[in-house]
């Protein structure tokens, strides 16, 4: 009698992969940042007008302004300088300010467009796309500031080697609390042209009253006081203290180190709750 031998069928045992199993989980937060950063500063490099339009509009301010208040321009402690000095540190505000604006606006077109539906169905985290957009406007001020501080020293405002980092480290800053800002009110906006007259309302304002186009000495105090809770004026003066201070000097000032715990309290505000907002999901009409 022959024995019969039984088989086992391996392919019987094969369990088909879970979406979870399959999801592209590996991509890390920095990869899907940086992906997302590239695309928004390849996007800004490709539009001739949107680059004349960020670098020139802050310059004619810096220009015309300068131009036309340095005659009148005798602030009491400030004797000798003029006002095109005063406000070049203004303009590297502007700059970041308008970039933080033009890179939100982009958060609607990508809707439009379906880009952002692609990118939150994918399983990836909520501010590693928080990250991307802000961190690509950023990277865009940066190229504009770069420009600005390249030609300083022959604009007549001479500067220490070692103060060029600094600067350029809180212009990023900076950015992303602007754009994080931008990015918050974006989000759930559908119209560009409603965006844009937001921001206006709100950034404009806080760029007024961060000291960028006059003194704050001498103010009333109602007006101190909003400018003290004005996280923008407090960038204002991490950025203008490496122009006129060497770097031993300002790294131990009060004042400058609370703007600095202001502002990295600003920003880390800002990017966490963009990202909860990217992470909650609309709610449908009822029916």
């Amino acid at each position: 009698m022959t024995n019969s031998t039984t088989t086992t069928d391996t392919t019987s045992s094969y369990v088909a992969p879970t979406a979870t199993q399959t999801a592209p989980n590996t991509a890390g937060m920095a990869s899907v940042a940086w992906t997302l950063a590239k695309r928004e500063y390849t996007r800004f490099m490709r539009q001739p007008s949107r680059v004349a339009g960020s670098i020139g509009q802050p310059l004619l301010f810096w220009i015309v302004l300068g131009a036309g208040l340095s005659p009148s321009f005798r602030p009491a402690g400030m004797e000798g300088m003029t006002y095109t000095e005063y406000f070049y540190p203004g303009v590297l505000m502007m700059m970041v300010l308008f970039a933080g604006v033009f890179s939100s606006i982009t958060v609607i077109e990508d809707r439009d467009q379906g880009f952002l539906q692609g990118v939150l169905v994918a399983p990836i985290s909520r501010m590693a796309i928080v990250l991307g957009k802000v961190g690509g406007a950023a990277a865009i001020a940066l190229t504009q500031a770069v420009i600005m501080l390249l030609v300083a020293p022959f604009l007549g405002f001479p500067m220490p080697v070692e103060n060029y980092p600094i600067i350029l480290v809180t212009l990023a800053l900076v950015s992303l609390g602007y754009t994080g800002l931008g990015f918050m009110v974006a989000w759930r906006m559908s119209s560009t042209s409603g965006f844009h007259a937001v921001m206006m309302l709100v950034l404009m304002p806080l760029w007024f009253l961060s000291g960028a186009l006059f003194p704050t000495e001498g103010l009333p105090i109602v007006m101190k006081v909003i400018i003290w809770l004005n996280p923008v004026a407090h960038g204002m003066t991490l950025i203008r203290a490496p122009f006129y201070q060497d770097i031993s000097t300002f790294l131990t000032d009060p004042s400058y180190l609370t703007s600095l715990a202001v502002v990295l309290v600003w920003v880390g505000l800002v990017l966490t709750i963009s990202a909860k907002r990217v992470g909650k999901r609309d709610i449908g009409a009822k029916v």
